[in-house]
């Protein structure tokens, strides 16, 4: 899947962030440059993981929306943790890249203890779409110019973008970073996110091919 068109001019763009702090960071995918930002707008704390010299054009990025009972608790209602380690994997593969972490983006936007109330409903039956909805909040309440103007701050102009999700590539697009490729990020379905995946490949048009094979096996 490839995108590189409708760009607006970044010459207009007014930055929302603040670089704070650049230290190494090792990790058991390798040794990355964490760089602190402060989002100016919301007030969030944002970190960008770097591998190599990103600066330029089509470098691999992701941009990751922070989800604590995955990665860091390892749940298995969603993808979010195999996906985090994914992709820092296969940034460090390729010897060059960006992660951005987005902070504030929990449940999709709508924050931890909605996420968990929405858990609860589609544990009663509700898809992750009619949960939010239920619960007075949108299906997906995410913004990703913060993420947009921390690249434009690594003078990153392009990106391969993992991702299976096109608003982040729209996105993008919408804040003046090219897209010269989507490439997926496709894990292993398990039977406690099955139901999870197939909504966000039904009703939010996300990139999930391989889930065919999976459902002619069960």
């Amino acid at each position: 899947m490839t995108e590189s068109d409708g760009v607006f001019d970044v010459d207009t763009r007014t930055s929302g962030v603040e670089r704070v702090v650049n230290v190494r960071l090792a990790t058991k995918h390798g040794d990355f440059l964490a760089i602190g930002y402060r989002d100016l707008v919301r007030g969030d704390e944002q970190i960008a993981l770097v591998y190599g010299d990103v600066g330029g054009e089509e470098a691999l990025t992701r941009l990751h929306s922070e989800c604590l009972t995955g990665d860091a608790f390892g749940s298995r209602h969603c993808e979010c943790g195999d996906q985090l380690s994914a992709a820092l994997k296969a940034i460090a593969a390729e010897g060059r890249g960006v992660l951005v972490y987005l902070r504030g983006h929990e449940g999709r936007g709508i924050g931890l203890l909605a996420k968990l109330q929405a858990m609860k409903l589609q544990s009663e039956g509700l898809d992750t779409v009619e949960a939010n909805l239920a619960l007075g909040l949108p299906a997906d309440a995410r913004d990703y110019k913060v993420a947009a103007d921390v690249l434009h701050d690594l003078e990153v102009r392009s990106v391969r973008l993992l991702s299976n999700n096109p608003q982040k590539r729209d996105a993008l697009l919408r804040h003046g970073v090219r897209v010269s490729e989507q490439v997926p990020l496709l894990m292993t379905p398990h039977k406690e996110n099955l139901p999870y995946l197939l909504t966000k490949r039904d009703r939010m048009d996300h990139y999930l091919p391989h889930l065919e094979a999976v459902i002619q096996r069960t």
